[in-house]
């Protein structure tokens, strides 16, 4: 399947039906009077939060989305029906936002979670609404209301306890594949991974849904690389896990280019909990490891953690002491 985690979409409840001038006609009565009914309310616009969804791929083909005009109503006092719901599912974790691609109109965060966000018209009144005593022939009828229309975005942000960060190629795919059953595209050249991955991770009787994004480089708010938007995808994380590729030969220049990356995307996002792991050491000597671990903690002043995916050394380490803060936000 493939994954697209955003999509621009038009909407349109139903419009109202229009309400019917019509009149009593039966043998032996003169004046029957009004009995035209109502319109029908239109449909609406409903988008529902579904967790066996976990991409936007659908609305690549269809970007329009109209509900049930309500029908008209008929002699004899018959109201039209009201015009059928238009349910859309979405992931859960899918944010509405408005053409403006700014304001927020709502996260749906809930499994089975239903939001209205654009009510069907109201149906016109016949004429056998409008009868009074001084006019008791009435020839109005009103059309229905029209219904509301709008353009907005969905944009779906993963809703992971751990999300992996990191250049391309620091082995954030390998070590997903090491500690979970996915099994992302592994390769020896940059952005390998070309769309977020998951994976739940088991430890000491418990699991932990990990997120791999495509690796961010310097610049990436800019536009280069990939960009910056798949860190979208980490934001409701717990915490981060930093991977810094140990064969590199400035460990904390990289560090603090990601860093950087983080804070000119979201400041909140650079105060998430963040463990910082030099990866393929198994590609190190003893001294180099013991160089390029120094120079790392002097970058992000705390002490990294050592760690080869490839060889599944450390990996469990690592798991361990990701799980106190998965669980800190569970609770």
């Amino acid at each position: 399947m493939k994954f697209l985690d955003q999509a621009k979409i038009y909407l349109k409840s139903g419009d109202g039906g229009s309400g019917c001038c019509s009149f009593r006609r039966e043998k032996y009565i003169e004046f029957g009077g009004p009995n035209g009914g109502n319109g029908g309310r239109g449909g609406d616009v409903i988008f529902e939060a579904v967790p066996n969804l976990n991409t936007l791929i659908d609305f690549r083909y269809r970007q329009h989305f109209k509900a049930e005009r309500g029908h008209n109503g008929e002699g004899k006092d018959k109201f039209g029906r009201k015009g059928e719901n238009l349910i859309i599912k979405v992931p859960v974790g899918t944010q509405i936002v408005a053409d403006d691609d700014e304001t927020v109109i709502k996260d749906m965060l809930t499994p089975y979670e239903r939001f209205t966000i654009a009510k069907g018209g109201d149906g016109g009144y016949g004429n056998a609404m409008f009868k009074t005593s001084t006019n008791q022939a009435p020839r109005r009828a009103d059309p229905g209301q029209p219904g509301e229309e709008m353009w907005v975005w969905l944009k779906l942000k993963m809703i992971a306890d751990a999300g992996l960060l990191g250049f391309p190629n620091a082995g954030k795919s390998t070590f997903l594949s090491a500690v979970t059953s996915a099994r992302p595209k592994i390769a020896d050249y940059p952005f390998t991974t070309l769309h977020p991955n998951l994976g739940i991770a088991k430890i000491d009787d418990e699991e932990m849904l990990i997120a791999d994004i495509p690796g961010i480089i310097e610049g990436a708010h800019d536009g280069v690389g990939l960009g910056d938007h798949f860190l979208r995808h980490v934001e409701r994380c717990a915490v981060l896990l930093h991977l810094i590729d140990g064969t590199e030969e400035d460990v904390a220049g990289r560090y603090k280019a990601i860093r950087k990356e983080l804070k000119l995307y979201s400041p909140a996002l650079a105060q998430k909990r963040e463990i910082v792991v030099l990866n393929k050491t198994d590609a190190l000597t003893p001294e180099e490891i013991d160089e390029k671990a120094k120079a790392l903690q002097k970058a992000c002043r705390k002490k990294p953690m050592l760690m080869s995916g490839a060889a599944h050394a450390g990996t469990t380490e690592v798991l361990r002491a990701l799980l106190p803060h998965v669980l800190k936000l569970r609770e």
